[in-house]
């Protein structure tokens, strides 16, 4: 009996490097796909802006300034907005001082201050999703931007807020005023797929690929101009007293 167990072991070990020979455990050697199709944000990017359809929009490679023969480098790009949020941009100085600080001085001082403040609007993170590139993410970024109210078309660098106010500066005091402004935050994610392939004769078939890049735009909120006006920055200006 004792032969006839090991007789038994030495075919299973023969049947093991059998498989081995013939390749049967090599699948377990090779590297996952996923780990093989790792792109860079940028490189995910430039996916998207040569996509055949981005955002439900057929597109040519003449969109993104190539020939035929370039061809596209994915077969689908959608822009995905993950959130919209409000908060509060940095404090700026908005005026110049008025000081009240005669050394004979004895009553406040009434004086007219007026404040400017600007505020820049955002693009997006990457070359291929601002103003002027050539693949034309910038204008689907914007669109979406724009659904939201109070924003601003991304073509517009900076918008203003100010006024001119009457406040006292008190003995012994130097007035400014300050402007914080309300701004607003979309996040969202550039989605690029590539088609599984069933393979051919000549070909392996390939699963479905999917890659993502992160996106972020910040901007001012705004408030309605006069009519056919532009717009003004929302936000808070307040006086602030120092002493002399």
């Amino acid at each position: 009996m004792a032969k006839r167990r090991l007789k038994n072991k030495k075919v299973r070990f023969v049947a093991v490097a059998s498989a081995l020979a013939t390749g049967g455990a090599v699948i377990a050697l090779l590297p996952s796909a996923n780990a093989a199709e790792e792109r860079t944000p940028d490189q995910i990017i430039q996916m998207c802006e040569r996509s055949k359809v981005v955002n439900g929009k057929q597109r040519s490679v003449e969109d993104f300034g190539a020939s035929f023969g370039d061809g596209f480098q994915a077969d689908n790009c959608d822009y995905v907005e993950t959130n919209f949020e409000s908060f509060d941009g940095p404090t700026e100085k908005a005026s110049i001082d008025f000081p009240n600080c005669e050394p004979n001085a004895t009553e406040a001082a009434k004086v007219s201050i007026t404040w400017k403040a600007t505020v820049a609007q955002g693009t997006g993170k990457y070359t291929a999703t601002q103003q002027g590139a050539g693949g034309g993410l910038f204008g689907f970024l914007s669109g979406s931007w724009l659904k939201h109210k109070g924003t601003t078309d991304m073509t517009v660098k900076s918008v203003t807020a100010g006024d001119t106010e009457t406040r006292e500066v008190p003995v012994g005091k130097v007035l400014h005023m300050e402007f914080t402004p309300k701004m607003q935050r979309m996040t969202g994610e550039w989605r690029v797929r590539i088609n599984a392939d069933p393979g051919s004769f000549a070909t392996n078939p390939s699963p479905e690929k999917n890659f993502v890049a992160s996106e972020l735009v910040e901007g001012p909120a705004i408030l309605p101009g006069a009519a056919g006006a532009a717009g003004i920055a929302d936000g808070v200006a307040k006086p602030v007293l120092t002493d002399c």
